[in-house]
């Protein structure tokens, strides 16, 4: 697909009354596919033509490729847990837990950042590039994960905040790496011509607000500035339970859009954003997509909808990534509810 004006996109989004959902939809494209999510993870041709699936059974304002937290980890080397029909996940650090703090930093400092193309970066680059000629209706933005979330699976999830109070250094160490490697992997990305990126900082969600910027939001702001352009939107998603105490630290990375999750009250972001800046959520993925009813999806995405439609700059979406085995007539449910919500 030809190259979009993505400032105008975010304007013209801004600027409809009745908009189109945004969930974060790919995995469960291997039902419609009939394959598992290991396939899924190991095939660029397989990815696009799940995100070509996607596209045409629902009317998304953009297509996104899948939120896969695993992939840059495991190009620094942590180890990863793959199945048939759940997302990847990390499951150990790469930087030692048991030794004591100068040998953490040492460790730090001696890091490589991988080179772009390393583990399955190469792939998911190549789906990407696939997807757009087969999807020439709407965007097609690629996933990261976000810089202080891939830190943190690289020195231990469940230690991360605390080496922000008493290992800075080290922390500030792994970001600076982390950073440049996410930059570089946007921009790949973007060379071979998607037209934004959803940035997934989850793990800021931990972060008291004075934390927030400090380890997240400044190396937010730097890859945004880094890649953003009006040919190249960024989506940045935090689903964390503080994000509504954070959202100066988020915002200030100046990102096209928004999106939260089902861990905060969507209506308490909207009163507290700016009018001209885009937020997206929270419909529950676990409970309603995977583990809701058509009925209860629908009842819920409305819920949402009389909560915050009310706000010019809301568009309904997923609270996270809708999960692979999520049933297709809830997610079928959830479209059919945002229709049914405008045209009434």
């Amino acid at each position: 697909m030809s190259k979009m004006n993505m400032d105008q996109w975010t304007a013209d989004v801004l600027a409809a009354p009745a908009k189109k959902a945004l969930p974060v939809l790919s995995f469960p494209s291997i039902q419609l596919m009939n394959c598992t999510v290991r396939d899924l993870i190991s095939d660029s041709d397989m990815q696009a033509r799940g995100m070509k699936l996607v596209a045409d059974r629902t009317n998304a304002a953009a297509s996104v490729s899948l939120m896969d937290l695993s992939v840059e980890a495991e190009c620094f080397g942590a180890p990863i847990h793959v199945s048939d029909d759940e997302v990847p996940t990390c499951v150990g650090p790469v930087i030692s837990t048991e030794v004591d703090e100068d040998e953490r930093l040492a460790q730090a400092e001696a890091l490589a950042v991988p080179e772009i193309g390393t583990g399955r970066t190469g792939l998911y680059i190549e789906a990407i590039e696939k997807a757009l000629k087969l999807i020439e209706d709407r965007p097609v933005l690629a996933g990261v994960i976000g810089p202080f979330s891939l830190a943190g699976r690289l020195v231990s999830v469940t230690e991360a905040m605390l080496y922000c109070y008493d290992e800075p250094d080290m922390m500030h160490t792994v970001l600076e790496k982390t950073t440049e490697f996410i930059t570089k992997y946007i921009l790949a990305y973007k060379a071979v011509g998607a037209h934004g990126v959803v940035i997934a900082e989850p793990l800021a969600g931990l972060l008291s607000p004075a934390l927030a910027q400090e380890f997240s939001g400044d190396y937010c702001k730097r890859i945004v500035d880094a890649v953003k352009d009006e040919g190249f939107a960024v989506v940045y998603h935090n689903c964390g339970n503080t994000a509504n105490v954070t959202l100066d630290s988020i915002f200030s990375c100046g990102a096209n859009a928004y999106h939260f999750g089902n861990a905060v009250k969507m209506e308490e972001i909207m009163e507290k954003a700016p009018s001209n800046i885009i937020c997206m959520g929270n419909v529950s993925p676990a409970e309603q997509f995977r583990g809701g009813t058509p009925e209860s999806v629908r009842a819920a995405t409305l819920d949402v909808m009389e909560k915050c439609c009310k706000y010019p700059n809301f568009v309904i979406s997923s609270g996270c990534d809708i999960p692979p085995l999520s049933s297709w007539d809830n997610i079928d449910a959830f479209f059919a509810a945002v229709d049914e919500f405008y045209h009434r």
